[in-house]
């Protein structure tokens, strides 16, 4: 009786490590959704605090609203006379307020888009507009290096804020703590301003112009964004550094927090966007984008991630939220119409006794071949381009143990040699496939040396392979006086430290 054929084993290599966490998954599960595209460098966006998120684009003369759900335009405000900058939605997503290059401030109704109020007092560009917490103020900051709190019903500013030296780019109001006013300039400070004695009672310096800044729901930690690092300073303890981070290659342009504040989301004109851990300060993960990016902003519920960037291109990313709830499956009972039309996949119950059937074991189509010895067949079979060169390894490895290498690679033509050699030609530099490959070129060299030439596909083939193996065996030599190199002057070292060990037997 013939012995069973016994399955290519298929060679196991070292798994490299992964360093896929949790936390990567999570950011991981942000995928490109669409890609928008606007007339100008997108410079603001804003998310809609109320459901269902839609989000505002301001970029050149205009400020767009888009659906959160189909990224179509679903309102287009363009009654500016020059750039806009900063469209922010109010808290209950219905006016938005928006600075231009003109110095004019602007409220609309998101719903009609009429203009509410027309803001006249500064006298530069207005690069910072926000709805202060109550609804009835606007923070304002600006190229003239002041801040101010304008009061909506009456068009009047009610507070002025002058203290730095030149422009002011970025601006909040704290919201757990209103009285709190933070503003960041190009003069390389941060001044933190009281509302209540109208003056400033602190200043920070950031050492370079500052591009935003963002303050904790407590009030007692502020972050501020310039050049290519981020600080993060104790307010309570005296405005301290906490953390000085420097993950980024150019400017930091744009910040924001995820809905609890536990994530810190960071956007450069490097490309990059980082996810920071707010515990300490560690970068978590990290997203590419095509262009420089000037804006970003993450949703409420934490669905979408937005980057605007230099070009007027807009990504938005999405994560999938939808779950699939497994149901209890309820086992039918015997006898009944349910139980009947069970299936094929039905498991059984556990008190069950299950009759184990034998199938026939299904053979893959290089071990049919090698079990009716047709080497040739099976070594085509696995190089094909979609074979995991692992397994054509594993083929390569079984011939060798047959004594049936120089048959399968014997007898071909042009059209079925040239695969072979391509692989040859693409994994030899491998560490972990370089001996045997050079074994299957040197067969493959032994019977087709004759005849190389007459084929300019084939001879281009080995010409590529001669040329691989030349360069590696100059950088192995290069490796090797390295080496050397190395081992002379450890050598050295330890001649030296043992010259200069105290003799235990010289008496003092």
């Amino acid at each position: 009786m013939a012995a069973p054929y016994k399955k290519l084993s298929i060679r196991k290599f070292a798994n490299p490590i992964d360093n896929v966490t949790t936390e990567s998954k999570y950011w991981k599960g942000f995928k490109s959704k669409v890609t928008l595209k606007e007339i100008a460098s997108v410079t603001s966006i804003c998310f809609s605090p109320v459901a269902p998120h839609n989000f505002a684009v301001t970029s050149s003369t205009r400020i767009q609203i888009y659906s959160s759900k189909d990224y179509q335009v679903t309102k287009s405000i363009s009654r500016f006379n020059d750039i806009a900058y900063s469209g922010n939605i109010r808290n209950d997503g219905k006016l938005l307020v928006a600075g231009d290059a003109t110095g004019l401030i602007q409220i609309f109704d998101i719903h009609s888009r009429a203009i509410l109020r027309t803001i006249e007092g500064h006298q530069l560009p207005v690069q910072i507009t926000k709805f202060v917490p109550g609804n009835t103020q606007i923070l304002s900051c600006s190229d003239d290096k002041t801040v101010r709190i304008w009061d909506i019903p009456g068009k009047e500013s009610v507070s002025i804020f002058e203290g730095h030296q030149d422009y002011v780019r970025a601006g909040l109001i704290s919201n757990d703590n209103p009285h709190l006013v933070l503003s960041g300039s190009y003069d390389q400070t941060v001044k933190l301003w009281d509302l209540r004695t109208n003056a400033c009672v602190m200043t920070l310096n950031h050492e370079m112009p500052v591009e935003d800044v963002l303050i904790f729901p407590s009030g007692g930690t502020v972050i501020s964004a310039g050049g290519p690092i981020i600080k993060v300073w104790d307010i309570n303890g005296g405005g301290r550094i906490v953390h000085s981070v420097s993950n980024h290659q150019k400017t930091v342009t744009s910040m924001c927090f995820n809905s609890i504040h536990s994530r810190l989301l960071t956007g450069s004109l490097d490309r990059h966007v980082k996810v920071y851990d707010t515990k300490n300060f560690e970068v978590v993960h990290g997203l590419t984008y095509p262009d420089p990016i000037l804006s970003l902003a993450i949703s409420p519920d934490e669905t979408h991630i937005i980057a605007g960037m230099t070009s007027g291109s807009l990504t938005v990313r999405v994560r999938n939220t939808e779950t699939t709830s497994k149901r209890e499956k309820k086992h039918p009972k015997p006898g009944t119409y349910q139980y009947f039309i069970r299936g094929f996949n039905h498991s059984g119950n556990k008190d069950d006794h299950v009759i184990e059937a034998k199938r026939k074991e299904k053979l893959a189509e290089y071990d049919k071949y090698l079990k009716n010895f047709q080497y040739s067949n099976a070594l085509d079979a696995v190089l094909r381009p979609t074979t995991l060169p692992v397994l054509t390894v594993s083929l390569i490895q079984e011939l060798i143990l047959r004594d049936a290498l120089t048959i399968a690679i014997a007898g071909r033509d042009e059209t079925s040699l040239a695969p072979l050699i391509k692989f040859v030609n693409t994994w030899i530099t491998d560490p972990k496939y370089t001996s045997l490959m050079i074994d299957v070129s040197q067969v493959i060299l032994e019977l087709y040396s004759p005849v190389i030439g007459q084929s300019s596909d084939i001879t281009k083939l080995i010409n590529t392979l001669h040329q691989k193996v030349k360069y590696e065996i100059s950088v192995q030599k290069e490796i090797a006086k390295v080496i050397g190199s190395v081992e002379m002057i450890f050598a050295g070292g330890a001649l030296r430290n043992k010259n200069k060990l105290p003799n235990k037997n010289k008496q003092n």
